[in-house]
């Protein structure tokens, strides 16, 4: 239990330095993180709802740590309402779809679609224009209506079905619209706020979780307060580090991690 707790706390830190750097808000590191120490240390037969403990408590670390990231942001006006309202309201509506229609999902589906998911981010990024060539003579451009609305429900349902936080389209999306990195992984965070909210508010409510030690529904109380312990103080000392990245070098290293993120997801037995 001390090893895990240990695992999960040191762990918690590079979620704080990718919330602040990717707009990611932990969930792309700590599915993977808390799906694997399930499965590792539980026994045998108990951890087949593993993955949707992982999902859970991803977004319920996602609560704190992109509310945490999103404040630093605007203090330091990075934010701009235009890109994250009413975007926002619509990502929420589709996350409340999404995280349903995940508790009536096998463990190994959602394994499965996570990992697709990625490949297809992953290939998406390196493959269409826009998102590693952003240079500083492009210039900003709206959201399109259609993108608010139907695009803002699909990101919803996805990433709160994922427990992602939704940043892995955002991004992309406010990418492929002319703005920076530091200002598209900025915005992620906002963004994210109201998919972890949404999703777990569903999973702690579920009637299909099983009962279990430090369990609230699906997440997991204690591997989200030693990711909590590490990541937050991280935020505080990382957000100084905005900014100060090249905007090419922080596309690449967008993606590097999620290659990253993909290999450990099919090293821990997906």
């Amino acid at each position: 239990m001390l090893t895990s707790f240990l695992t999960l706390l040191s762990l918690g830190c590079l979620t704080g330095i990718t919330t602040v750097l990717f707009g990611f808000g932990g969930g792309f590191i700590t599915v993977p993180v808390v799906y694997g120490v399930l499965t590792v240390t539980a026994r045998p037969g108990a951890d087949a709802d593993a993955m949707h403990v992982a999902v859970a408590t991803s977004a319920a670390v996602m609560v704190v740590n992109a509310s945490a990231a999103a404040l630093a942001q605007w203090r330091q006006g990075r934010l701009r309402r235009e890109y994250v309202w009413p975007l926002a309201a619509f990502i929420a509506a589709g996350a409340v779809a999404g995280s349903f229609a995940t508790t009536l999902i096998g463990g190994t589906a959602l394994s499965l679609l996570f990992a697709a998911y990625l490949l297809v981010t992953i290939a998406d990024s390196l493959l269409r224009k826009g998102f590693l060539s952003v240079t500083q003579r492009t210039r900003p451009q709206p959201l399109e209506r259609r993108t608010v609305t139907f695009g803002g429900i699909g990101i919803g349902l996805v990433a709160a079905g994922l427990g992602v936080g939704g940043s892995v389209m955002t991004v992309p999306l406010l990418r492929r619209r002319g703005l920076p990195m530091a200002e598209a992984t900025a915005m992620a965070n906002p963004l994210s706020v109201p998919v972890a909210v949404a999703a777990t508010l569903v999973y702690a409510l579920a009637p299909t979780a099983a009962a279990g030690p430090g369990r609230l529904g699906y997440v997991d109380l204690t591997a989200g307060a030693a990711l909590l312990l590490g990541s937050l103080p991280t935020i505080a000392v990382a957000r100084r580090l905005t900014g100060r990245v090249p905007d090419r070098v922080h596309s690449i290293a967008y993606v590097a991690l999620l290659v990253v993120v993909l290999i450990v997801m099919l090293a821990v037995g997906l």
